[in-house]
């Protein structure tokens, strides 16, 4: 028999939606920032940050909604796909810093 879950699924889902919240203000930042800037880059980064922002909290709701029906699934694709998006969008940004792109 599998214990009950307790808290877990809410701290997963609260995990996922500081994530995607954290996400959605550096892209609404970055937007507001470079708007009147048509040639950078900045703008694509900033609706790139707040769509993943979106799909984030979207997966954690998916996933805590799953660990209460069944505490031993294992983490599914979307959630390595969506950690591996957070990943590489702040790359993309910490490279768009460094090279220039981002003042």
């Amino acid at each position: 028999m599998i214990p009950p879950p307790g808290l877990a699924p809410e701290r997963t889902a609260l995990a996922w939606e500081r994530t995607a919240l954290a996400m959605l203000t550096g892209g609404a930042l970055l937007a507001v920032r470079h708007l009147g800037d048509p040639g950078s880059g900045a703008l694509v980064l900033a609706v790139l940050g707040v769509v993943l922002a979106l799909l984030l909290a979207g997966i954690g709701r998916r996933r805590a909604r799953r660990l209460l029906t069944d505490p031993s699934t294992p983490p599914r694709g979307a959630v390595v796909a969506g950690g591996t998006a957070v990943a590489l969008f702040g790359l993309a940004v910490l490279g768009a810093v460094l090279t220039g792109a981002l003042r």
